[in-house]
């Protein structure tokens, strides 16, 4: 969905949305680069199949339009845009350039595709009709229903997001989508470690193991976080693959057919405000056949889901760039990786608050609550109060202690949680279906 800020932006849209019963509306820009000016005198060759009368003489075409294919064509489309908003009244998110404010009405762009929501029909008719007058060519689709792919259904108090078209063309990449092929129950095996398996044969090629990778991390990326780990240790892979990673992804694919018409539901609880649950599984892809020459065999992986009011807006799951010592180390480092992206989405909170973005209830207290199950890493998170480094963990670097700060000031609390209610589990190693179940309907709904 772009970039993280857009990403939380649209999120965050909907959650409110939900929260406060707040109207929607979908516009799509036509033809969005040509409606913005060159910003310097351009010229093209002639198509080919353009004849002119005099062929004697060589011609070019002045381009009197922005046009799609140039290097600088999506800047000065947004700049175009930009101006045009902040006429009809607009301000521009300091934080997210890709968000702004008009009144009680919030706008979220993504390149052509943008969303308004606000808690009046009308009032967001009158925004439409103003953006119409400071010649912006666009149209309504209604009522948000289907964003950059992702269909969106609405019922009173919940979204569901899901991606049956995308998971259906990835079924037919994978030959999996007839009726009589197999399902599975989790998204990868987890008996087995997906390593680099260089020994083995090289995988065969009967679907494309780059494009399907390409559709997968849109997929978890928009409705799938339960599919985050698997998708990711498969992409590591993606310049040799080899016959196990085929079939790993063939095994994605069974779980996904299995679960195609699922995705996020968003049910925002009020009394639940901005969590985080940091995970990481230390040297979890250990090999010790190999470990002499491939080093990232002792690295650790890390995960973590930033939640609001018991909603997912972010998730990732990645090898962290460091080798860590120790589970504590490796634990601590995942904490640091998460916080750094939950203070700018605090800030952002802070804003759209400061905007006075339809809260019905008391605006949250900005605290920002990590859940770790590690209680040596929860010991040096907190260490900004009672420092504890101790001589196996006194080497870390001082910039992966870049938040202590906010722990000192109380603007984040670190928090120990049992490791059967750490929802970020399934984000840093495959797991069985007894353990799929416990996070899933917390994180997804389902």
């Amino acid at each position: 969905m772009g970039n993280i800020f857009s990403c939380c932006s649209l999120a965050y849209n909907l959650i409110l949305a939900l929260i406060n019963r707040w109207e929607t509306r979908q516009i799509d820009f036509v033809l969005a680069y040509t409606q913005a000016k060159v910003e310097c005198d351009l010229y093209m060759t002639i198509p080919k199949g353009f004849k002119v009368d005099d062929e004697d003489q060589e011609y070019v075409l002045q381009l009197k339009k922005n046009l799609f294919g140039q290097k600088q064509a999506g800047r000065v489309w947004n700049k175009h845009l930009v101006q045009a908003l902040k006429l009809v009244g607009f301000k521009q998110s300091e934080i997210d350039e890709c968000l702004f404010y008009k009144d009680s009405v919030i706008f979220v762009l993504h390149t052509d595709d943008s969303i308004l929501t606000g808690p009046d029909s009308k009032q967001l008719d009158h925004v439409i009709q103003q953006m119409k007058e400071a010649g912006l060519n666009l149209t309504v689709e209604g009522d948000i229903a289907d964003f950059l792919g992702v269909q969106i259904q609405r019922s009173d108090d919940t979204f569901h997001l899901s991606q049956p078209h995308l998971i259906k063309d990835i079924l037919k990449e994978l030959r999996l989508d007839s009726e009589n092929s197999t399902t599975k129950l989790t998204p990868s095996a987890s008996s087995k470690q997906l390593l680099r398996h260089a020994d083995s044969k090289a995988f065969d090629g009967h679907f494309d193991y780059r494009k399907v990778i390409g559709k997968l991390n849109y997929l978890e990326k928009c409705s799938r976080p339960d599919i985050t780990c698997a998708v990711h240790q498969a992409a590591r892979f993606v310049d040799t693959p080899k016959q196990e990673h085929g079939k790993a992804i063939k095994w994605l694919g069974r779980y996904l057919k299995a679960t195609q018409d699922k995705g996020i539901i968003y049910s925002p609880q009020l009394d639940n405000g901005f969590h985080v649950y940091v995970d990481a599984s230390f040297a979890g892809d250990w090999d010790q056949v190999n470990a002499e020459w491939d080093a990232d065999t002792a690295r650790s992986r890390a995960g973590y889901v930033i939640m609001y009011a018991n909603c997912p807006i972010l998730w990732t799951s990645k090898m962290q760039s460091e080798i860590a010592l120790s589970s504590t180390e490796s634990e601590y480092l995942a904490i640091s990786a998460a916080t750094r992206e939950v203070l700018p989405i605090i800030e952002l909170l802070r804003e759209m608050e400061k905007h006075k973005c339809g809260f019905v209830f008391s605006p949250p207290v900005i605290n920002c609550r990590v859940f770790e199950d590690n209680s040596g890493a929860v010991e040096i998170a907190n260490g900004a109060k009672s420092p504890k480094m101790r001589p196996r963990t006194k080497h870390i670097n001082v910039k992966y202690h870049h938040f202590r700060s906010k722990v000192l000031s109380g603007e984040m609390t670190i928090e120990q949680v049992s490791t059967k209610d750490m929802l970020a589990d399934l984000l840093t190693k495959g797991v069985n279906q007894a353990v799929l179940d416990k996070p899933r309907p917390r994180l997804m709904g389902w």
